[in-house]
């Protein structure tokens, strides 16, 4: 008896998605960053054992779309509840329950199993961890959150988990076994993604960007990997990165190239992490005006959600 099926992660900004996303594939396949809306694809990670085969998909925040990309964001977390053999509703121990409540909804219609995952468990005590008295507390603040989720989401499993520290995974994967439905594997027994390598060193380039420049710039960016060139030892990668002003353009570079070079440098190394290879990398600045709200450039960066 083989078990296969997809698993699909929802919830809003920021609540540690990409985190559990990568804890429970046990590679980095998401950006994870301190700061929202990082992720902005739908991502799939696959979980692998000779009796199952779990497809994970990370996808972007739930938010309100105020421009042609975020309608595309939203599109990608929606058509993850159209296709979800066991759905993973994250979110966590300060988010208001009823923040976007019309994606919810939709939650609440589902007749599939939902998992509803209260991540960052470990903020609830103290920097220790192990804080006496306040431990009780902790205790009646999760119980009061655990009521106020059973009754948005009624048929919904209730798991307390920290996805940063690991705990509650193990627990998670072996319920997650248990709903599985049996099925022949959908993807070769050692593909790890559906992604192609192009699209991680686009995605290693932008999180370095989300690390390293404040504000709007991060969310106004875009890289397209121009040219991936792999030999047996090494791999020459050629990326642009995308800006919608001329002034955003100045700030990627710096004063002398500087920042960019910081961007270059650090991508590199997380680059040859990634691919285990030397990894030649040549970065680019170009403007590209309004491309967040340009259908026809937005489909080129690969934001298909169909």
């Amino acid at each position: 008896m083989h078990k296969a099926g997809f698993v699909n992660i929802v919830g809003n900004p920021n609540v540690g998605k990409s985190t559990l996303m990568n804890q429970l594939v046990g590679e980095r396949i998401s950006i994870a960053t301190f700061k929202a809306q990082t992720t902005r694809h739908r991502i799939m990670g696959i979980v692998n054992t000779p009796e199952m085969q779990i497809v994970f998909s990370d996808t972007p925040g739930v938010l309100k779309p105020n421009y042609k990309m975020q309608e595309m964001m939203l599109a990608f977390s929606e058509s993850a509840l159209a296709d979800a053999d066991v759905l993973l509703y994250v979110t966590d121990v300060v988010e208001n329950p009823e923040k976007n409540m019309e994606f919810l909804e939709k939650v609440q219609k589902m007749k599939i199993p939902v998992i509803l995952l209260i991540n960052k468990i470990d903020e609830l005590s103290g920097p220790s961890g192990h804080v006496g008295k306040t431990e009780a507390t902790s205790q009646q603040q999760l119980g009061d959150i655990v009521t106020r989720w059973h009754t948005l989401l009624p048929n919904a499993e209730i798991l307390p988990i920290s996805a940063k520290n690991k705990f509650g995974i193990d627990m998670l994967l072996k319920r997650i076994q248990e709903l599985l439905p049996e099925s022949p594997a959908y993807f070769d027994k050692d593909q790890l993604t559906d992604k192609p390598a192009r699209f991680f060193v686009s995605e290693i380039i932008r999180e370095k960007i989300l690390l390293y420049y404040d504000k709007e710039i991060p969310y106004s960016v875009e890289v397209s990997v121009e040219s991936f060139k792999e030999t047996e030892k090494n791999i020459h990668i050629r990326a642009i990165i995308y800006v919608e002003r001329d002034s955003q353009k100045g700030i990627i570079i710096g004063h002398q190239g500087i920042a960019l070079k910081k961007v270059g440098s650090e991508s590199r190394k997380a680059l040859e992490k990634f691919f285990n290879k030397r990894i030649f990398l040549e970065t680019y600045v170009k403007v590209d005006k309004d491309w967040r709200s340009s259908e026809r450039e937005l489909h080129h960066f690969g934001y298909n959600p169909d």
